[in-house]
């Protein structure tokens, strides 16, 4: 028997601080996937700058 699954289209992505570069600090980097197809406005995710050492708002960047 063979099954035969849908596979949605998945992206990587790179998140990147968006306060670090402000303070003069060295931004933090995170990789991240999405669907293309259900998720097409750019991300954006509250993660930790451990540069900063507090939570920070993470924007999706060209890669």
């Amino acid at each position: 028997m063979i099954w035969h699954f849908k596979v949605m289209p998945r992206e990587t992505i790179i998140l990147e601080c968006t306060e670090a570069r402000k303070e003069g600090k060295q931004p933090s980097r995170y990789m991240a996937s999405r669907n293309k197809k259900l998720q097409t406005d750019p991300v954006e995710k509250r993660k930790y700058n451990r540069f900063l050492r507090r939570h920070t708002l993470h924007k999706e960047i060209k890669g």
